[in-house]
């Protein structure tokens, strides 16, 4: 199983050429894709119009979720906790929370998002740059 985070959905999304969605393809393979709540979310708030909207909404709705537990987010919360003691500022608080979804499920997180490579350095979190190029 493979975590998607947004950041990576996106460049999938808007690609024009079809270059990265085999790419993508061809990275994930037989892998099932699992999806977070706040991908859901992320994705659905970026919709365009109404049409994009219903599309996405339609597809997110078939999709296999890791769902949040009463320590998800206080061990997410921790985690920018730490950051910020270190020093270390990142954009989102909802990154920590993507990662500790990946943590506690124990998957792999795909993502092209630079906060995901300074949570991995305080926590065990498996995650992997998706390069499109």
């Amino acid at each position: 199983m493979i975590l998607i985070d947004t950041s990576v959905w996106i460049e999938v999304l808007r690609d024009k050429t079809g270059r990265t969605v085999n790419l993508f393809r061809e990275w994930v393979g037989d892998e099932i894709i699992v999806f977070s709540r706040f991908t859901q979310l992320e994705l659905l708030q970026g919709a365009k119009n109404e049409q994009e909207w219903q599309q996405l909404d339609t597809y997110l709705s078939t999709q296999y979720y890791f769902e949040t537990t009463d320590d998800t987010w206080r061990d997410a919360a921790r985690i920018y906790f730490e950051l910020r003691k270190n020093g270390v500022t990142i954009n989102s608080p909802i990154d920590c929370c993507i990662a500790q979804l990946a943590i506690e499920s124990h998957v792999l997180l795909l993502h092209r998002d630079r906060d995901f490579e300074m949570i991995a350095r305080i926590r065990p979190l498996a995650a992997e740059r998706f390069k499109s190029e």
